[in-house]
């Protein structure tokens, strides 16, 4: 038990289980809405977040949420304008945050090294500020994301039917896309920006092969991210390995495992 004699890793245990809660808890609605890439582009946003934060001295996740919310929003206001063509405002989205983060490396020397913990998660470099950040987003978008579970459901599988509910879509769609940035913003410290996505999208993927109906299949989706985040984080520890690569690579033998449990139990539904 030598890992839990360190301050640190209960540090990063704590982010964790709230990162590994919140990620799939919120990445289930976006795989529903079949919109898995604005992940990735809201996290190349907070890509130039980080770096604006470490640039101007500043708390970086807070300022990667600030740069995040702005991208969700920009990227809602996109797609109304470019309504048969969604992917090209994720496109668009994710290579303002690139272009933005690259300018600011530029003109920050010295800058590449603080960047880099951010790329694929330190839990050695977790404080208990980033404790304090990371506690006062994830709580909100959890319960804001409980709270309005039924209006999620609503506007992802019939947004037609939800306007003539009353239920206002479009602020709902703003509201979720800002809390799908805010999601982000506060997993990086743990899988880092560029695996930020797959926290969110791999629990689901496993929790649908295993799970059934809609329930069944957030409640295995958060389990699932739990158990990934707790088995990378002693791995890691163990095995001197990024905490972000281990934990997304548990996930991916995981959703392996799922899918060969499944093969077998169902025979010829490997192609669904």
């Amino acid at each position: 038990m030598e890992i839990w004699q360190y301050d640190f890793m209960w540090r990063a245990l704590g982010a964790g289980l709230l990162v590994g809660m919140v990620c799939p808890l919120v990445g289930f609605f976006i795989t529903l809405r079949r919109m898995s890439m604005l992940a990735d582009a809201l996290s190349h946003v907070c890509l130039s977040g980080v770096t604006a934060g470490l640039f101007l001295g500043a708390q970086p996740v807070l300022v990667a949420s600030l740069f995040a919310v702005g991208g969700s929003l920009l990227l809602e206001g996109l797609r109304e304008k470019y309504k048969n063509y969604a992917e090209l405002s994720i496109a668009i989205v994710l290579s303002t945050g690139v272009a933005v983060g690259a300018v600011l490396l530029g003109l920050g020397d010295g800058l590449g090294g603080g960047v880099m913990s951010y790329l694929f998660g330190s839990i050695v470099l977790i404080s208990a500020g980033d404790i304090l950040v990371i506690t006062a987003i994830g709580l909100p978008v959890l319960m804001l994301t409980l709270f309005c579970t039924k209006e999620l459901f609503c506007t992802t599988f019939d947004e037609d039917a939800a306007r003539v509910a009353g239920l206002p879509v479009r602020l709902i769609n703003a509201g979720f896309a800002a809390l799908t940035a805010l999601t982000i913003a506060v997993s990086i410290r743990i899988v880092g920006i560029l695996l930020a996505s797959s926290l969110m999208v791999l629990p689901v993927a496993a929790a649908m092969r295993l799970a059934r109906g809609f329930r069944g299949t957030l409640v295995a989706s958060v389990i699932s991210g739990e158990a990934a985040v707790v088995t990378g984080l002693v791995f890691s520890f163990y095995l001197d390995l990024p905490p972000g690569g281990t934990i997304v690579l548990t996930l991916v033998l995981m959703l392996l495992g799922v899918l060969l449990l499944a093969s077998r139990r169902v025979p010829g539904r490997e192609g669904e």
